[in-house]
Protein backbone atom coordinates (compact mmCIF):
# COMPACT_ATOMS: atom_id res chain seq x y z
CA UNK A 1 0.00 0.00 0.00
CA UNK A 2 1.33 3.51 -1.06
CA UNK A 3 1.88 6.39 1.57
CA UNK A 4 2.08 9.73 2.30
CA UNK A 5 5.50 12.13 0.79
CA UNK A 6 5.48 15.41 2.41
CA UNK A 7 5.75 17.40 -0.73
CA UNK A 8 9.14 18.69 -1.70
CA UNK A 9 10.27 22.79 -2.01
CA UNK A 10 10.66 21.49 -5.77
CA UNK A 11 7.10 20.00 -5.80
CA UNK A 12 5.71 23.46 -4.39
CA UNK A 13 7.70 25.30 -7.08
CA UNK A 14 6.15 23.26 -10.19
CA UNK A 15 2.38 24.51 -8.48
CA UNK A 16 3.70 27.95 -8.07
CA UNK A 17 5.11 27.77 -11.83
CA UNK A 18 1.51 26.37 -12.79
CA UNK A 19 -0.06 29.84 -12.22
CA UNK A 20 -2.21 29.23 -9.13
CA UNK A 21 -2.62 32.88 -8.76
CA UNK A 22 -4.29 34.74 -6.00
CA UNK A 23 -7.24 36.07 -7.33
CA UNK A 24 -10.84 36.60 -5.84
CA UNK A 25 -13.50 34.29 -6.57
CA UNK A 26 -16.87 35.93 -7.28
CA UNK A 27 -20.55 34.16 -5.56
CA UNK A 28 -20.64 31.96 -2.47
CA UNK A 29 -18.26 29.02 -1.90
CA UNK A 30 -18.42 26.62 -4.90
CA UNK A 31 -18.96 23.01 -2.96
CA UNK A 32 -16.34 20.95 -4.86
CA UNK A 33 -16.58 16.85 -3.36
CA UNK A 34 -13.82 14.20 -3.10
CA UNK A 35 -11.04 16.21 -1.68
CA UNK A 36 -11.01 13.24 0.80
CA UNK A 37 -9.97 10.40 -2.19
CA UNK A 38 -7.65 13.00 -3.54
CA UNK A 39 -5.93 12.77 -0.62
CA UNK A 40 -6.62 8.76 -0.44
CA UNK A 41 -5.19 8.34 -4.23
CA UNK A 42 -2.26 11.19 -2.99
CA UNK A 43 -1.88 8.07 -0.01
CA UNK A 44 -1.48 5.44 -3.40
CA UNK A 45 -4.90 3.51 -2.74
CA UNK A 46 -6.77 4.62 -5.22
CA UNK A 47 -4.92 6.18 -8.71
CA UNK A 48 -2.45 8.77 -9.34
CA UNK A 49 -3.20 12.24 -7.48
CA UNK A 50 -1.30 14.53 -6.62
CA UNK A 51 -0.85 17.32 -4.14
CA UNK A 52 -1.81 19.78 -7.18
CA UNK A 53 -5.22 17.99 -7.27
CA UNK A 54 -5.33 18.88 -3.68
CA UNK A 55 -4.36 22.39 -4.00
CA UNK A 56 -6.66 22.49 -6.96
CA UNK A 57 -9.83 21.68 -4.87
CA UNK A 58 -8.85 23.62 -1.84
CA UNK A 59 -8.93 27.02 -4.37
CA UNK A 60 -11.97 25.72 -5.82
CA UNK A 61 -13.45 25.92 -2.50
CA UNK A 62 -12.37 29.60 -1.01
CA UNK A 63 -14.06 32.14 -1.47
CA UNK A 64 -11.38 34.13 -1.58
CA UNK A 65 -7.53 32.86 -2.54
CA UNK A 66 -4.23 33.18 -0.68
CA UNK A 67 -1.95 30.64 -2.94
CA UNK A 68 0.50 30.72 -0.49
CA UNK A 69 -1.51 29.98 2.62
CA UNK A 70 -3.48 27.24 0.65
CA UNK A 71 -0.01 25.85 -0.18
CA UNK A 72 0.83 25.36 3.43
CA UNK A 73 -2.61 24.39 4.31
CA UNK A 74 -2.73 21.51 1.50
CA UNK A 75 0.74 20.27 2.85
CA UNK A 76 0.28 20.52 6.73
CA UNK A 77 -3.14 18.90 6.01
CA UNK A 78 -1.70 16.04 4.07
CA UNK A 79 1.48 15.24 6.56
CA UNK A 80 -0.98 14.93 9.11
CA UNK A 81 -3.27 12.51 7.24
CA UNK A 82 -0.09 10.74 6.74
CA UNK A 83 0.99 10.13 10.05
CA UNK A 84 -2.92 9.37 11.18
CA UNK A 85 -2.63 6.46 8.56
CA UNK A 86 0.31 5.47 10.93
CA UNK A 87 -0.59 5.19 14.05
CA UNK A 88 -2.58 1.71 13.10
CA UNK A 89 -4.48 -0.58 10.49
CA UNK A 90 -7.49 -0.42 12.79
CA UNK A 91 -7.07 3.56 12.13
CA UNK A 92 -6.18 3.81 8.84
CA UNK A 93 -9.79 2.53 8.16
CA UNK A 94 -11.47 4.54 10.10
CA UNK A 95 -9.52 7.59 8.12
CA UNK A 96 -10.09 6.05 4.90
CA UNK A 97 -14.33 5.98 5.49
CA UNK A 98 -13.97 9.26 7.17
CA UNK A 99 -12.05 11.26 4.08
CA UNK A 100 -14.63 9.40 1.48
CA UNK A 101 -17.23 10.99 3.70
CA UNK A 102 -19.38 14.40 2.97
CA UNK A 103 -18.53 15.59 6.76
CA UNK A 104 -15.22 15.41 6.10
CA UNK A 105 -15.55 18.14 2.96
CA UNK A 106 -17.59 20.04 4.86
CA UNK A 107 -14.95 20.41 7.16
CA UNK A 108 -12.10 21.32 4.72
CA UNK A 109 -15.07 24.02 2.88
CA UNK A 110 -15.47 25.56 5.69
CA UNK A 111 -11.32 25.48 6.97
CA UNK A 112 -10.78 27.61 3.40
CA UNK A 113 -13.26 30.78 5.04
CA UNK A 114 -10.74 31.01 7.86
CA UNK A 115 -7.06 30.47 5.92
CA UNK A 116 -7.91 34.24 4.59
CA UNK A 117 -8.29 35.40 8.14
CA UNK A 118 -4.36 35.10 8.85
CA UNK A 119 -0.92 35.04 7.32
CA UNK A 120 0.65 32.86 10.15
CA UNK A 121 2.54 29.74 9.57
CA UNK A 122 1.60 28.67 12.88
CA UNK A 123 -2.28 29.39 12.72
CA UNK A 124 -2.48 27.63 9.39
CA UNK A 125 -1.22 24.26 10.54
CA UNK A 126 -3.46 24.48 13.95
CA UNK A 127 -6.11 24.91 11.36
CA UNK A 128 -4.86 21.40 9.60
CA UNK A 129 -4.38 19.91 13.50
CA UNK A 130 -8.32 20.77 14.03
CA UNK A 131 -9.59 18.76 11.05
CA UNK A 132 -6.66 15.95 11.47
CA UNK A 133 -7.73 15.25 14.84
CA UNK A 134 -11.14 15.58 14.67
CA UNK A 135 -10.60 12.97 12.17
CA UNK A 136 -8.71 11.06 14.68
CA UNK A 137 -11.58 10.90 17.24
CA UNK A 138 -14.03 10.32 14.49
CA UNK A 139 -15.63 14.15 15.55
CA UNK A 140 -16.03 16.06 12.34
CA UNK A 141 -19.51 18.06 14.02
CA UNK A 142 -19.86 21.34 12.43
CA UNK A 143 -20.41 23.34 15.39
CA UNK A 144 -17.75 21.94 16.92
CA UNK A 145 -15.38 22.84 14.59
CA UNK A 146 -16.09 25.75 13.36
CA UNK A 147 -15.47 27.28 16.48
CA UNK A 148 -11.78 25.63 17.23
CA UNK A 149 -10.95 26.45 13.56
CA UNK A 150 -11.95 29.87 14.28
CA UNK A 151 -9.86 29.94 17.32
CA UNK A 152 -7.33 28.53 16.04
CA UNK A 153 -6.46 31.47 13.29
CA UNK A 154 -7.26 34.35 16.14
CA UNK A 155 -5.65 32.96 19.27
CA UNK A 156 -1.62 34.09 19.58
CA UNK A 157 1.18 31.72 20.37
CA UNK A 158 1.52 33.20 23.82
CA UNK A 159 -2.59 31.97 24.19
CA UNK A 160 -1.70 28.73 22.94
CA UNK A 161 1.10 27.97 25.25
CA UNK A 162 -0.82 29.57 28.32
CA UNK A 163 -3.65 27.36 27.68
CA UNK A 164 -0.76 24.50 27.65
CA UNK A 165 0.11 25.53 31.28
CA UNK A 166 -3.42 25.14 32.60
CA UNK A 167 -3.59 21.99 30.80
CA UNK A 168 -0.56 20.76 32.49
CA UNK A 169 -1.54 21.85 35.40
CA UNK A 170 -5.03 20.25 35.50
CA UNK A 171 -4.48 17.25 33.77
CA UNK A 172 -4.22 15.07 36.68
CA UNK A 173 -7.34 16.12 38.11
CA UNK A 174 -9.69 15.43 35.21
CA UNK A 175 -9.90 11.65 36.08
CA UNK A 176 -13.35 10.52 36.97
CA UNK A 177 -12.48 9.94 40.68
CA UNK A 178 -11.40 13.27 40.97
CA UNK A 179 -13.96 14.96 39.19
CA UNK A 180 -15.90 13.51 41.50
CA UNK A 181 -14.80 15.36 44.44
CA UNK A 182 -16.72 18.29 45.67
CA UNK A 183 -16.22 21.64 43.76
CA UNK A 184 -14.37 23.22 46.65
CA UNK A 185 -12.06 20.50 46.76
CA UNK A 186 -11.26 20.70 43.69
CA UNK A 187 -10.71 24.00 43.52
CA UNK A 188 -8.15 23.61 46.97
CA UNK A 189 -6.42 21.47 44.81
CA UNK A 190 -5.97 23.74 41.60
CA UNK A 191 -5.37 26.56 44.08
CA UNK A 192 -2.17 24.50 45.34
CA UNK A 193 -0.90 23.46 41.75
CA UNK A 194 -1.09 26.96 40.80
CA UNK A 195 0.78 27.98 44.11
CA UNK A 196 3.46 25.59 43.23
CA UNK A 197 3.74 26.53 39.68
CA UNK A 198 4.01 30.47 40.43
CA UNK A 199 6.74 29.47 43.35
CA UNK A 200 9.12 28.28 40.20
CA UNK A 201 7.81 30.75 37.24
CA UNK A 202 7.06 34.16 39.14
CA UNK A 203 10.27 35.19 37.70
CA UNK A 204 9.25 34.85 34.31
CA UNK A 205 6.24 37.23 34.68
CA UNK A 206 7.21 40.70 35.45
CA UNK A 207 7.00 44.16 33.63
CA UNK A 208 6.20 43.48 30.02
CA UNK A 209 5.53 39.64 30.21
CA UNK A 210 3.00 39.91 32.53
CA UNK A 211 1.38 42.26 30.90
CA UNK A 212 0.99 39.99 27.38
CA UNK A 213 0.14 36.86 30.67
CA UNK A 214 -2.87 39.17 31.43
CA UNK A 215 -3.58 39.64 27.75
CA UNK A 216 -3.64 35.79 26.91
CA UNK A 217 -5.57 35.27 30.14
CA UNK A 218 -8.30 37.44 28.82
CA UNK A 219 -8.40 36.30 25.68
CA UNK A 220 -8.85 32.64 26.65
CA UNK A 221 -11.36 33.85 29.55
CA UNK A 222 -13.09 35.61 26.71
CA UNK A 223 -13.08 32.35 24.53
CA UNK A 224 -14.85 30.43 26.96
CA UNK A 225 -11.80 28.04 27.12
CA UNK A 226 -10.72 28.97 30.64
CA UNK A 227 -12.74 29.76 33.65
CA UNK A 228 -11.78 32.07 36.95
CA UNK A 229 -10.44 30.46 40.36
CA UNK A 230 -9.09 32.35 43.20
CA UNK A 231 -5.84 34.16 42.98
CA UNK A 232 -2.88 31.62 44.84
CA UNK A 233 -0.01 34.31 44.30
CA UNK A 234 -0.40 38.02 45.43
CA UNK A 235 2.07 39.26 43.20
CA UNK A 236 0.59 37.34 39.99
CA UNK A 237 -0.25 39.81 37.08
CA UNK A 238 -4.13 38.40 36.65
CA UNK A 239 -6.93 38.71 39.09
CA UNK A 240 -7.49 34.97 38.83
CA UNK A 241 -5.78 31.57 38.40
CA UNK A 242 -7.51 29.33 35.68
CA UNK A 243 -9.03 26.62 35.53
CA UNK A 244 -9.73 24.36 32.51
CA UNK A 245 -13.05 24.17 31.15
CA UNK A 246 -14.23 21.31 28.81
CA UNK A 247 -14.29 23.38 26.13
CA UNK A 248 -10.33 24.27 26.62
CA UNK A 249 -9.38 20.63 26.96
CA UNK A 250 -10.68 19.58 23.90
CA UNK A 251 -9.34 22.65 22.21
CA UNK A 252 -5.97 22.11 22.99
CA UNK A 253 -6.16 18.27 23.01
CA UNK A 254 -7.39 18.74 19.02
CA UNK A 255 -3.98 21.29 18.39
CA UNK A 256 -1.59 17.87 19.29
CA UNK A 257 0.33 17.25 16.66
CA UNK A 258 0.05 13.66 15.57
CA UNK A 259 3.16 11.44 16.43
Amino acid sequence: MGQFDSPSEAALNRLRSEGLQASSVAGPVTAITGVGSKILDLCGLSGISNLHDVIASLIGLAVRKDEENLLYFGEALVDDIRRLYDLSETQRKTTTHLLSSPEFDTAVQNATLYIVRTNVKSRLKRLANVITNGVKCADLEPETLDDMMRLAVTLTEADVALLGIVYEIQKDMLTPQKMNKQPGERTNALMRTWQEWWNTNANNYTGMKGLEFKNSCARLLAAGLVGPVQRSYAGSPNANDLELLIDGLRFYERLQELA
